[in-house]
């Protein structure tokens, strides 16, 4: 069987965390901290130029310092900082990217024009985004925690996908609680690249997984959509949650990922 080509987003065999950070409180540091409590078992990175060591590791100053071939790179740097960052990663020829950091689509015309400089450079080098503005992406049964969320997610064969982060955080700590695991948990957040279609075309060939559960606000690409949808749905069954039925729900989806919602009646 080949190899999906989303595959080094869920079975890394190394992994750079760009913005990778000491202090306690920040998303940089439970990223870190995370990978590691997950037992990864590749090669782990931490990128920071302030620090020579966090949490036991050598880190790097850059991605160019790493003298290694990475197959994921996770940023949780400043919005501003992350053009500069994926076209490094192009440039070493990176092509699968989870970009942690908010402060794009969903901040209106700056934030906009920032998230399509950072699509125009991936798109000249070929490397695939998960994110901006997302939790990040949880594989078990790979050792692969790759989020800042808390509390521990045990393995299971039910696939999450969710585009809102706090909505994710929400259902993995109730099945914590009732004792259900995960083979699958992503964050889509603003979806900017990776949407929704191709993440169940993924899990739809998934041995680990045999249900999948969506969280949806809004689709930009429908016919993707419901090909994906429609793959996965033959296979294995599909729960799919939609948000935005009333006008509060549509304006909380607006302002934290920018989705555009899609109507109720063609849903």
């Amino acid at each position: 069987m080949s190899t999906h080509y989303l595959n080094r987003f869920f079975v890394p065999k190394s992994v750079a965390i760009v913005g990778a950070s000491e202090r306690e409180e920040s998303v940089g540091y439970r990223l870190l901290l995370n990978m590691q409590e997950a037992g990864f078992n590749g090669r782990l990175y931490p990128v920071n130029h302030k620090h020579d060591e966090l949490l036991g590791l050598k880190t790097y100053p850059d991605i160019n310092a790493i003298h290694d071939t990475l197959d994921l790179v996770v940023i949780a740097t400043p919005a501003p900082t992350v053009p500069g960052i994926v076209r490094q990663c192009g440039e070493k020829g990176i092509d699968s990217i989870i970009v942690i950091t908010a402060g794009f689509v969903e901040l209106g015309k700056a934030g906009k024009r920032l998230q399509q400089e950072i699509l125009d450079i991936a798109h000249r080098y070929n490397i695939r985004i998960i994110g901006p503005n997302c939790l990040g992406v949880i594989r078990p049964s790979g050792y692969l925690n790759a989020t800042f969320a808390y509390g521990t997610v045990q393995e299971g064969h039910l696939a999450l996908v969710s585009q809102s982060g706090a909505v994710c955080t929400a259902i993995i700590d109730w099945a914590q609680s009732q004792g259900i695991g995960f083979s699958t948990v992503v964050s889509m957040g603003d979806a900017a690249d990776i949407d929704f279609g191709e993440i169940l075309d993924f899990l739809a060939m998934d041995g680990k997984t045999t249900g999948i559960l969506l969280y949806v606000e809004g689709i930009s690409h429908a016919r993707r959509f419901l090909s994906g949808l429609k793959a996965a749905a033959r296979l294995k069954p599909v729960i799919l949650i939609k948000s935005g039925r009333h006008e509060a729900g549509c304006k909380a989806a607006m302002s934290h990922t920018g989705a555009m919602i899609g109507g109720d009646d063609v849903f």
